[in-house]
């Protein structure tokens, strides 16, 4: 008698890669389905805020892999051993949505060249774009434009340096935020509820071009690609766990070949690394030129904590003491106010667009010679408030004598009793020789005496004969520094020490 043998298939194993993800990548979900049929692989996506800030081993205690806007800021955290694979998949540049006529009054202001960031932080500054973006400490899109901007700020052409950061030069650029998320996803959102209120919206270009494609807004934005450069979002998917490294690999080779590109760049209007990739019409112009992140992550970190300064929501108090001793006048006067003119929005250069006054900045302008000769409050506003401050700096009431700590010390007790709710400093300028009133000595005892007054850094230019060396104990005793005007230029002086305090 014959025996029949029983056959039995083992079902094949379901293999499972655990995604976790920004929530700029909320647009690839629909995606999942093909992914799974073309590579056998099920893939879940779990969107969460802040991944590209945190480290590789805090997300793989849940997860295998993270598909990130950027891991630039992570990579530098890591020592090269502990960084994890990670391949990127598509290609979206930080640029600014803006409103038409805002747009247009841009490009007037601009005469018609090239925008940039400098022509956005210029606007901004002086209180007519009122713009919205994401919280850099997020990660995402605003920590790409708070670099790509802190590096058109520096005007190096290259990565940002420890040394490029010393000071806040992005004070201006900030004055045009009016709204903040912790996500783009949620800016946008907002943005839709005010858009009557805002001019801007600083994004992703896929965001942007998604957004104006939703027809929730009243009028499309403008794209703006700043000329000084921007950062690209590079969205790289990264192993976490080594042994999901079969289905990782299977889910990038389709994420990465032909169809995975064209599928990404129709669903997400972002842009393929493959060239040979059709793409929407709108991502066929040139993205314009790469910034790069900087390789120092204490660069990014001293970006990030300015940012989150909560001082940055109160404009900056700056106290300056100005020479008005009979050396100073003809040439060295003209100079002065024409650098007062410069800082006020006259000097339409890249680095004088984000150095200048911005608005809600406050000023208390002491005059000196033997005296204090006249001292007078602004706070800058608008056109007109620049121009009274213009007009009190020149006054000619000049005096043959030169008392400067007399009139610092003067400077410097008033900014100790403003600093109780702002950033304070002293920009003391002189040309020459103290011949009066107290002496240096006297002046540092009385400074650090009082401990209200430690608080306040003097920043020194020194300009025509005045002594370099006491100037620069004064400054740093103070923990301030001296810049010397006469190897530069006074406007030049003036800008380096712009947000130092």
């Amino acid at each position: 008698m014959a025996s029949a043998t029983a056959c039995t298939t083992e079902p094949a194993q379901e293999v499972h890669l655990r995604i976790v993800a920004s929530p700029e990548l909320e647009g690839v979900r629909p995606l999942l389905p093909e992914v799974r049929q073309a590579t056998g692989v099920d893939v879940t996506l779990d969107v969460r805020a802040g991944l590209d800030m945190l480290p590789p081993a805090e997300l793989g205690q849940q997860f295998d892999a993270a598909w990130l806007t950027t891991a630039a800021y992570q990579q530098l955290r890591l020592r090269s051993a502990d960084r994890p694979l990670a391949t990127p998949t598509m290609l979206s540049p930080v640029v600014i949505g803006v409103r038409p006529k805002a747009a247009e009054a841009l490009r007037a202001a601009a005469g018609g060249a090239a925008l940039t960031w400098a022509d956005v932080a210029d606007a901004a500054a002086s209180g007519v774009l009122r713009m919205g973006l994401a919280d850099p400490s997020q990660g995402g899109s605003g920590l790409a434009a708070l670099v790509g901007v802190a590096t058109a700020a520096a005007g190096t052409g290259s990565a940002l340096t420890p040394e490029d950061v010393t000071c806040d030069r992005l004070r201006g650029f900030f004055a045009g935020r009016k709204l903040t998320a912790p996500t783009f996803t949620d800016l946008a959102k907002e943005y839709v509820k005010g858009q009557d209120d805002l001019d801007a919206l600083v994004g992703e270009e896929s965001a942007l071009l998604k957004l104006n494609d939703s027809g929730e807004l009243k009028e499309k934005l403008e794209l703006v690609y700043p000329a000084d450069g921007i950062i690209q979002a590079d969205y790289p998917l990264q192993l976490l766990k080594p042994d999901a490294r079969a289905a990782y690999d299977k889910v990038v080779d389709w994420f990465k070949g032909p169809q995975g590109q064209k599928r990404l760049t129709e669903t997400t209007l972002r842009r393929p690394f493959d060239p040979r990739v059709a793409r929407d019409q709108r991502l066929e112009r040139l993205a314009g030129t790469n910034l790069f992140y900087p390789d120092q992550v204490e660069v990014v970190d001293k970006l990030l904590s300015d940012y989150a300064d909560p001082r940055l929501s109160t404009p900056d108090h700056v106290f300056f003491v100005l020479d008005f001793s009979g050396s100073m006048r003809g040439e060295r006067i003209a100079a002065l106010r024409a650098t007062f003119a410069g800082l006020s929005g006259a000097d339409r250069s890249s680095s004088g667009k984000f150095f200048r006054f911005y608005r809600g900045e406050r000023f208390t302008i002491v005059r000196f010679g033997g005296t204090v000769l006249g001292e007078h409050d602004f706070t800058v506003e608008d056109k007109g408030d620049l121009d009274e401050l213009g007009a009190f700096i020149a006054g000619d009431d000049f005096d043959d004598a030169t008392a400067v700590w007399s009139a610092l010390d003067h400077a410097d007790t008033a900014a100790a009793a403003a600093a109780t709710d702002r950033s304070v400093a002293v920009v003391l300028m002189t040309d020459g020789l103290s011949n009066a009133g107290m002496s240096l000595d006297e002046f540092l005892n009385r400074h650090n005496a009082d401990p209200a007054r430690k608080v306040v850094p003097t920043y020194a230019i020194r300009y025509g004969e005045a002594d370099a060396a006491e100037l620069d104990r004064a400054a740093k005793a103070t923990g301030g520094r001296m810049v010397d005007a006469n190897a530069v230029s006074l406007l030049d002086a003036f800008k380096e020490i712009r947000g130092c305090h």
